[in-house]
């Protein structure tokens, strides 16, 4: 099965869900204007329930480079996730696996994708004002032009309807899947969650690792 993330866990409940219907990583939200932020005391309380074999990636928008290293090892966290406007430079700053965020509007914003040296490119929609978890997928066709040779985990708008297409549509190496799996900003619906997984179930496994 295709490697899953799912994103923006603030309950232990929501984040021992996702792991028992198969998901390899979840991700905390560091982030203040998200409606599913966690602070790093509870990601730590949440992280330290979970069974080592899932890893736990850390996401932030612009954060300092010292707030990104005390959250990797007070949690402690697999990988980083980095969602802002993070320069190539800052990306590879850090002793564990990268995913740089990029929100593709058009091709042009495909350009970004070129830039960077990390571990994964993480592909979202792109939405004025917002950072992601909008909900919203963008335009899939756009990646048909894409020259990276790093792994693409697709993200943006994946819901238990849609991802099997999405996947078809952009063979990427993972996915990653936020509000597409909730009843309401930073609560997931386990009945969600196992839908979606379960569309999955004869995908192929990529081989890739969060972290």
């Amino acid at each position: 099965m295709i490697p899953v993330k799912i994103c923006g866990i603030t309950r232990l409940a929501d984040a021992r869900s996702a792991i028992e219907v198969g998901a390899s990583a979840i991700g905390f939200i560091f982030y203040e204007k998200s409606p599913r932020v966690i602070s790093l005391e509870n990601a730590r309380v949440i992280s330290q329930r979970l069974p080592e074999t899932v890893t736990r990636v850390g996401v932030f928008v612009n954060s300092s480079a010292n707030f990104i290293e005390n959250a990797i090892s007070s949690i402690p966290l697999g990988a980083v996730q980095l969602h802002g406007d993070e320069a190539p430079r800052f990306c590879n700053q850090f002793h564990i696996p990268v995913l740089k965020g990029i929100r593709i509007s058009n091709k042009e914003s495909l350009k970004q994708m070129e830039e960077y040296n990390v571990d994964g490119l993480l592909l979202d929609s792109s939405s004025i004002g917002y950072y992601g978890g909008t909900g919203q997928t963008f335009d899939w066709s756009l990646l048909n032009d894409r020259r990276t040779e790093l792994p693409i985990i697709l993200s943006g708008g994946l819901t238990p309807e849609n991802v099997l297409s999405a996947i078809e549509s952009v063979s990427p190496s993972a996915i990653d899947v936020n509000s597409g799996v909730e009843s309401a900003p930073g609560l997931k619906d386990s009945t969600k969650m196992q839908r979606l997984v379960g569309h999955l179930t004869n995908t192929i496994d990529t081989g890739f690792c969060f972290g």
